[in-house]
Order: structure tokens, then sequence, then C-alpha cells
């Protein structure tokens, strides 16, 4: 299939077999939205949870969910490395199933260590997601960008539930029911998926079905150099935000807003909205050139955060919702690479190994972020992330452009 010309892309890859029937993609995406949701919940309680366990400070309990953020970069080498040689399938079971049991056991914890060994283990079982049920649902679809884009909208969804559910069940309920509730709903997600999704037959690395993209050996060596590169750095950024923007709002909005159910309202909104341009972007990513996209939404991110450094109350609102919308517009990019220039029978180990290391290295924002800010303030850690994204788009640059490639047949 020839490249027509520069400034339109082909569809990133055709599907071997129909599509998934509707309700496994409806739970492969519900499974996305919860990866999101449990890694966020105790950003979201945090406050509630310093005060239970004696900390006088939000910003010193922070570094005890490290652990679940390390977990999910370093678990998704064997994640992957299972989901193609043993089935994704079967992978996916032991997600919904292990994730639920995680967040039960951390919503028995009685000290600040047991919280960080629950949630390790929910870092541990989200981590097979991405290397897993992304690989699994394009496998079979007939408009990769698009489903990329979708699944994109379901996982930030999460991000905004772990705002708006933690903050309502916190207040009504207290912090344990915010993890005790979506652990029960993965449970109940794992027994429709495991009734609802067929077998799939032989593992894909049992099998070779090769990218619509080719490229010359030293140029994918550096698609996937520059595809971690960017992936570390976005993480970074998301890293930091999502789990830093509660407090933030709570800190910028004082005086104006003082229930916390209202900010993780608000927060709730703004990451809403900026789920949207996920299915956007992955409609344009079966359209337009991947690179010229995706350096247009990284610069955008910096005069945003660069204002989200230095407003106010509903200003700051305006600004934060403006820099979410190119974070998480800029989400889809790196998988739509892997399934853009690698073949489905290692596109698990290959994603796994990408989000070991970004993941890995973007578990230090948790790790920084109470220091940072009790050190010196959220306007210093924006203006930061503004540095990180300009770095971002410079590694974009690098990326192999549309007359770089060629296509299979």
């Amino acid at each position: 299939m020839p490249i027509e010309s520069s400034s339109a892309a082909p569809a990133l890859e055709r599907p071997a077999t129909e599509d998934h029937p509707l309700q496994v993609v409806l739970l492969l995406n519900v499974g996305h939205a919860l990866d999101h949701l449990f890694l966020l919940i105790f950003a979201t309680a945090i406050g509630t949870i310093a005060a239970e366990f004696g900390f006088a400070r939000w910003e010193d309990l922070m570094p005890y969910g490290v652990g679940a953020f390390f977990l999910f970069g370093l678990g998704s080498v064997p994640a992957g490395r299972l989901g193609d040689l043993w089935g994704r399938r079967q992978m996916m079971l032991v997600f919904f199933f292990g994730l639920g049991i995680a967040a039960f056991a951390t919503a028995f914890a009685q000290g600040p260590w047991q919280l960080a060994a629950g949630l390790s283990l929910i870092g541990l079982f989200a981590a097979i997601y991405h290397p897993v049920g992304i690989p699994m649902l394009v496998q079979r679809s007939s408009r990769p960008g698009s489903a990329i884009g979708l699944n994109g909208l379901a996982g930030n969804l999460g991000v905004a539930g772990a705002a708006l559910l933690t903050g309502l069940l916190v207040q009504s309920w207290g912090w344990r029911a915010a993890f005790a509730v979506p652990g029960a709903i993965s449970i109940l997600s794992g027994i429709a998926f495991a009734m609802l999704c067929a077998p799939q037959g032989p593992a894909p690395g049992r099998s070779r079905k090769p990218p619509l993209v080719v490229l010359p050996p030293r140029m994918l060596a550096r698609a996937l150099v520059v595809m971690t590169a960017a992936a570390v750095t976005g993480s970074l950024l998301f890293n930091f935000t999502t789990n830093g923007n509660p407090q933030l709002l709570t800190e910028r909005f004082a005086g104006l807003v003082e229930d916390p159910a209202m900010i993780g309202l608000l927060l709730a909104a703004i990451y809403t909205l900026a789920s949207l341009t996920q299915v956007v972007v992955g409609k344009l990513i079966d359209r337009m050139p991947l690179k010229r996209l995706y350096l247009c939404l990284v610069l955008a991110q910096i005069p945003w955060l660069v204002m989200a450094a230095l407003a106010q109350g509903w200003w700051l609102f305006v600004a934060l919702l403006g820099a979410m919308v190119c974070i998480f517009g800029s989400i889809p990019f790196t998988d739509a690479m892997i399934v853009r220039y690698v073949d489905d029978s290692v596109r698990s180990r290959v994603a796994g190994m990408r989000l070991a290391v970004s993941f890995g290295i973007s578990s230090l924002a948790v790790w920084l972020l109470g220091p940072v800010v009790k050190a010196s303030s959220f306007a210093s850690l924006f203006l930061g992330m503004a540095v990180i994204a300009s770095c971002t788009a410079m590694v974009v640059l690098l990326l192999p452009g549309e007359r770089d490639v060629g296509h299979a047949r």
C-alpha cells in the first residue's frame, strides 16, 4: 500500500479477523478506566488518610505511594511477555481479579507501611493492562487509531472517576470505601469478562502478523528510542498533574470552594472534558501524519502549564483544563506508534519494555511531588513541567517522517 502524500497517513493496521464483540470492547475499555482510577485513589484521599495515620502534612505521606507507580512500570515486562506467550485473555482475567483483591487488601491497611504494601500490589496488577489490554483491543480492530482514542477516553474517565468517586466515597463512608467499592466493581468485571470473552485461540507470540509500516532496522531502532523517551517525559507530566491536582485545587481555591466533594467534581469536569480530546486525536491518527500531530499537541502544553503555574481561582481552572487537554491528547501516540511499527507477535513485550522504562522513571514524580511542593511551591512544579514539555517536543522532532517509511503489502 503506497504512500499517497506526506499530508495523509494511512490507517495504522488491517485487522486479522473480525472486530471484537461490542461487549468485549466495552469490558476492555472498563478495564482501562479501572486501571487509572485505582492508581489515583490514594492521591485524592491522601489528606484524609494522612490525618488518620497521624501525619501533620499530606506531603509527608505521598512517598509511601511510590511503590504502586514503580511496580506499575516494572511489572509491565513480565505482563507483556505472558500476554504474548500465554494469552491476553488469560492475563486480563488476572488483571481484573488481582486488582480487586489488592484493593480490598489496601482498604484494610492499619498503618502507612501496610498502606504502601497494598498500593504496591495494586500497581503490580495494574501493570498488566497497558501491555496486554490495548494490544488485545487493536489486534482485532478495523480502525485502530479510533479504537486507541476511545480506549484513551475510557482510561481518562477513570482518572476523572478517581477524583469524583473517591471524593464522594471519602465524604460519605471514609477512605477505606474508596478502595473497597472499586475493588468489588473490578471483580464483577472479571466475572463478566470470563463469561463474555471467548477463548482467543493461539497466543500472539506463536504466530506472526507484520506491521503495516515497515522501517529499516536503524530507523526502527530510532523510532523505539524516541517512543520510549517521549513516553518518559509524557508520563512525568501525567503523574505530576494527576497526583498533584487535587491538592493544587484545594490550595488555589481556598476561600472560594472548601468542600472536598466539590473540589473532586471540579477536577472530574476537567478530566472528563480533557478526555474527549483523545477521541478526536484517535480519529486524526488514522488520517494525518503522526509526527506533525504529536508535535502540535506537545508544544501546546507549554503555555498552559506556565499559565497554571501563576493562576488563582477560576483562571486556574481554565489553565488546568487547557493543560490537561494537551497532556491527555498526547497519550494515544505511543500506543499508536507500537501498533504502527511492531508486529503483533511481540507487541505486548515491546509495550511492556517501553512501559517499564517510562513508568519506572516517572514513578519518581510521585516520590518527588510532596517534597518539591513542600520545599518550594506548586508554581515551581508547573514551571518545571513546562520545561519537561519542551524536552518532549525536541524528542518528537527525531521521529521518522512519512517520507522515511514504507508499507507492507
